[in-house]
């Protein structure tokens, strides 16, 4: 003996199957079976309107709000159409520029090593007193 008015067929087209618990979808309101209630199993077409990540622009790195119901691709497109801050220049800008003072040394850090005695920028090689023939304090750098 059949149960007609019992369960409900999945919106899967290519599943059908009756399912006795069927699962409706939050974003789109189709029913699912347990295998297709997932977003990316039934490829809903409104997933986007649950999705609460939050979009970067891929040339500018800064977050992009976008409210809901709307699409993130668009928002994101007319960002860089319109308030995207990206600057082809500042790429090509050069992260090692502080010089070594060691005479006949040219090696460049990305940051800032200074020499506590003489206050002189050194490379990481050249950073301790001895190695740059401090002349900042005429007291022994060490006592051995």
């Amino acid at each position: 003996m059949e149960l007609p008015g019992l369960g409900e067929h999945c919106s899967e087209r290519a599943c059908k199957q009756l399912d006795f618990l069927p699962l409706k979808c939050d974003a789109c309101g189709e029913v699912f079976c347990k295998d297709h209630i997932r977003y990316d199993d039934h490829k809903c077409s409104s997933a986007y309107k649950k999705n609460v990540q939050v979009p970067v622009c891929p040339l500018c790195n800064a977050p992009i709000p976008v409210r809901k119901g709307e699409i993130p691709d668009i928002v994101v497109g007319a960002h860089m159409d319109k308030d995207c801050k990206y600057n082809p220049a500042q790429q090509k800008q050069r992260i090692f520029t502080n010089k070594c003072l060691k005479p006949g040394c040219k090696r460049k850090e990305m940051m800032k090593v200074v020499c506590e005695q003489c206050g002189g920028n050194f490379c990481i090689k050249h950073r301790h007193p001895l190695d740059h023939t401090c002349k900042g304090s005429s007291q022994p750098t060490s006592k051995a």
